[in-house]
This record gives structure tokens, sequence and C-alpha cells, in this order.
């Protein structure tokens, strides 16, 4: 049996301030707080983050419970083994209901090991291609002249679309607005599951501004509405929160509830269900595009490698890491240049942890071994 062994996990929890708070209809973040996973084998380390919340906000899962289920469950089944392949791990994360955030980061900590355990790029061994993906950035709630100027600034470094987050009373008035100073922007716009269907008027008010996708407009596990809406709008929906597995994908397809799909792979429950999700979403004609979560520069470099993948056709959320953190994790500055973000060279992700910066963000630490 090749493969390589896990012979040391390393838990931390991991508290980033951001250089100015981000609002979305859920809520305000001042800091990224998150799970951080560092792999060791055979003179190798590896490295994932979750993107999982201090709060289910987002989706159910919540730090504390995630912590449990790393600590009590996956690790000590992992550590101290052998694994052919990353699915390998399959038997191991699949029996446990949910939890796709936390089965993520095991799954994508060990295929950040097992491709550097074969001398290879994760781009490569994930089937991508290119040296730099397209990005798109995302702009939180804020004021008008504010989302005016930001909206400004990015499109002078070239970023490849403009999302701007709303939410009830703050939604048709300032696309309308946007739309009308930047007539030829690609724009679109992330609802983050602030409506119902009784709003049916604000969706066909945003349905005039010419967009590319309206992001997640309905509940985050809802697929039957979502299909209810796309035959009254021409906008294409694109689901994020709704999708979780293949299945939810091909579910969301064949009713016509999504003509666009948001692929997080922290939050499909690592690179394997990812890449089933953008296969079929590829036969069905349906392009995929790469979300983030304010992830630092290790779930970003993650997210670059995925979006290297063929129908990742348009830009992701993968902006500068400048644009959020007065200082980083990693030492290699994961920064936009015309639009565009370099793919990491190097193997595995490519990135190179700040030890130093690391242990003063750093919460709690917690070591496992065989």
């Amino acid at each position: 049996m090749r493969g390589i062994k896990i012979e040391e996990a390393e838990l931390r929890i991991v508290r980033l301030p951001l250089l100015k708070p981000f609002t979305i209809s859920t809520g305000t973040m001042h800091d990224k707080t998150f799970p951080l996973l560092i792999l060791r084998g055979e003179g190798l380390e590896a490295y994932a983050e979750s993107v999982v919340d201090p709060l289910p906000d987002y989706l159910e899962e919540t730090i504390a419970s995630g912590m449990v289920l790393l600590r009590e469950v996956y690790l000590p089944q992992i550590v101290g083994k052998r694994f052919e392949h990353p699915h390998a791990l399959e038997p191991i994360l699949s029996p446990w209901r949910g939890h796709y955030m936390t089965k993520a980061v095991v799954e994508m900590a060990f295929y950040d090991l097992f491709a550097k355990s074969l001398k290879l790029p994760l781009q490569t061994y994930l089937g991508g291609s290119g040296d730099r993906v397209n990005v798109g950035v995302s702009l939180g709630i804020m004021p008008l002249e504010e989302t005016i100027a930001k909206t400004q600034e990015h499109l002078d470094k070239g970023y490849k679309r403009i999302k701007l987050k709303i939410m009830p009373g703050h939604d048709v008035k300032i696309v309308e607005a946007i739309r009308a100073r930047f007539p030829d922007c690609p724009l679109s716009v992330d609802v983050n599951s602030a409506y119902t269907l009784g709003d049916m008027n604000v969706m066909r008010a945003l349905d005039c501004f010419r967009m590319d996708y309206i992001e997640q407009p309905l509940a985050h596990d809802d697929l039957h509405d979502h299909a209810t809406l796309q035959k009254e709008i021409i906008t294409p929906i694109c689901l994020d929160e709704s999708i979780r597995t293949a299945a939810h994908a091909r579910k969301a397809m064949t009713t016509d509830a999504t003509r666009v799909i948001n692929v997080k792979v922290g939050r499909v429950g690592g690179y394997g269900e990812a890449i089933r999700i953008h296969d079929l979403a590829e036969s069905f004609s349906v392009p995929v595009w790469c979300g983030g979560m304010l992830e630092s520069g290790i779930g970003r470099a993650h997210n670059i490698h995925l979006s290297t993948l063929r129908n990742f056709k348009k830009p992701g959320d993968t902006s500068s890491a400048s644009r959020y953190f007065p200082r980083d994790i990693i030492h290699e500055k994961l920064e936009t240049e015309k639009g565009t973000m370099p793919v990491p060279q190097g193997l595995g992700i490519g990135v190179s942890l700040d030890w130093d910066f690391l242990e003063t963000v750093t919460l709690s630490k917690e070591v496992f071994k065989a």
C-alpha cells in the first residue's frame, strides 16, 4: 500500500482582525475566527481552514460543533493511519450527517498533503490548468456614496465582476444607482436568503438591471421556491447555500431552480463533492464560480487552485487578501493583478504559514498524535 501516513494533526482556533467591518444581510463581521488544521506526515506539512462560523448565521454548523466532531471523531480516526488516496477518507467522513464544512477541512488538508507527497501542485492533481484565474469583488452593505466609490475603485483595478450584498431596505435603489453610474459593469447581487416569494415585487424590480445573476435570494435550504421564482424573472438565479451535494445540484438544475452555481469547496464537504458538482453542472451547461468566506491565505489558496478547473467560467470571489486583513497568516502575497489572481506556485496549495504571526492570532492549540 502506497499513499501517505498522517503522523500528527494540529488544530488551532485563529482570530484575524478585519481592516473594516463587513456587513451582509445576516449581520456584521469585525474579525474572522476559524479552525485551522495542520496535518503532518513523512516530513511533509499541509494546511486547510474551516469556513464554519462562530454562530449558525450562514448555515447550521458552528465552530463549537465542528471542533467536537474533529476532536472526538475525525482526527482520532485518521492520525496514525496511512491512506492510499484522498477518496480513502470518505468512509470515515461520510457516515456522519451534515457538518459539511467540518468534513471539508479534513479532506482539504489531506488533499494538500497528498499532492505534496506526489510532488505536484494541487491544481495539477485536481486536473486544473492555467497560471491565473479571473476574479470579481464582493462589496458589503454600506452607504450608497461609499458603494459607488468602492465600485469605481475596483473597476479601475480591473476586477471582472462587481457583486453587491443587498438586504430588504437596501436593494433596488442601490442597484439602480450603481447600474446608472456604471452601465456596462458586470454586475450581480448576493441576497444571502433574505427574501421570500412574498417579495416578488422586489425581485421583478431587480430583474430590470441586466445583472449576471441574483445569488441565493430565498431560503438557504430551498429549491422549490427558487424554481418558482426563476419562472417569473429573466435574470439567472445562482444558488449558494442551497447546494451542499451533487444531488442538490442535480435537483436544482433539473427543475430550473438555478442557472449558475457558486461552488465553495468548504461548503460542500471538500474537493471530492466540489468536483462532482463541477462536472455535473458542466454536463447541464451550467457555469460555476468559486465563492469566498473571507478566508485567510490558506483557504484563499485552496479556492484559487479549485478555480482552475475548466467549468469555473465566471469570476470568483478570491480577491486580494489585503482588501480584508492588515496582515495574513501566510508569507506569500495573494494579490490580484488586473482582475486576475495568480495561482500560487509550489507543491500542494503553494503557500507557507507565517508561524511567528500565527502565534499572535491563535486563540487555542491542540495536537493529536498516534
